[in-house]
């Protein structure tokens, strides 16, 4: 018991920087004081005290903002931060090494019996706010970003991002080799968390972004091919007058522009739509067609 309650207590110092001593840990750590009261409630649970497992877990709820079902399973140096507003279903399961921030919530979308929570896998970072339903598993090592909503599997080491969740990076290609906890990577991955805390770092890419990068070099692609089908009908017919297309302004498009790259720099042929912006047809008047 005492050695589960230091390894719970090691694992807050080692994913928050705030914490100072193990005092403080103790008394001031309202995920700690939820999970030492799932403990009880678990055990009380499975044991057929269900009444007092779950007034166990509603007089915690109100003491931490944090509501875990007595029969929700969950794993070793499991680590809540903050916690307000955190939900647990009862049937959901939690591996090793996972880490969940404000606001999290680890749902059914039915109402049948059996299983109808997710399986977050060793490893699983959640950031706040973020909607995990139904059924399904979150592979080892993955990210889930602030208030994405997430209603599929998602595979081991992806990062999923937004509305409808959307995987924005994988660690690897897929395999069907599942990623391994040894104590060395797991280090690794708390030496990590001050840069992608909540589930998501600092140069992740947009998808809002990339798809508005997409849109753009498409549309200057189109003005160019347009410019060349009326340049080939004026050399056919001397008489065909092209129509001046409306002036685009740098200045109208500087926000969206410094947007798409800081998330999504230009590859090694250069950005043509930031390199030569593109500039309005000419008339057949300005050529003297």
């Amino acid at each position: 018991m005492f050695h589960h309650l230091r390894e719970d207590i090691n694992s807050v110092f080692a994913r928050d920087p705030a914490a100072r001593n193990f005092l403080e840990v103790l008394t001031n750590y309202p995920g700690l004081h939820a999970l030492l009261a799932h403990r009880l409630s678990h055990w009380l649970w499975q044991h057929n005290l269900k009444w007092l497992a779950r007034t166990i877990s509603t007089l915690f709820r109100w003491l931490t903002g944090i509501e875990i079902h007595p029969g929700a399973r969950i794993g070793r140096r499991f680590f809540i931060d903050h916690g307000m507003g955190v939900v647990i279903g009862e049937t959901a399961e939690v591996g090793d090494d996972v880490t969940l921030y404000q606001g999290v919530t680890l749902g059914g979308t039915s109402w049948n019996k059996g299983k109808r929570h997710p399986t977050l896998e060793d490893g699983v970072i959640v950031g706040a706010g973020a909607k995990i339903l139904g059924p399904f598993t979150v592979g080892a090592g993955a990210k889930i970003g602030s208030n994405a909503v997430i209603t599929k599997a998602v595979p081991a080491g992806a990062t999923v991002v937004g509305i409808p969740g959307k995987i924005v990076k994988r660690a690897e290609p897929d395999t069907e080799e599942v990623p391994t906890f040894d104590p060395e990577r797991r280090e690794a991955m708390r030496r990590k968390f001050g840069f992608d805390a909540y589930g998501v770092s600092q140069d992740m890419p947009d998808p809002v972004a990339r798809s508005m990068q997409a849109m753009l070099d498409h549309m200057h692609a189109v003005d160019q091919r347009i410019e060349q089908m009326c340049n080939t009908l004026r050399k056919l017919d001397a008489s065909y007058r092209d129509g001046q297309l409306p002036e685009l302004r740098d200045e109208d498009f500087a926000d969206i522009l410094a947007d798409v790259d800081s998330c999504c720099p230009p590859q090694e042929d250069g950005d043509k739509r930031r390199d030569a912006p593109a500039k309005p047809l000419k008339s057949s008047d300005d050529d003297g067609a």
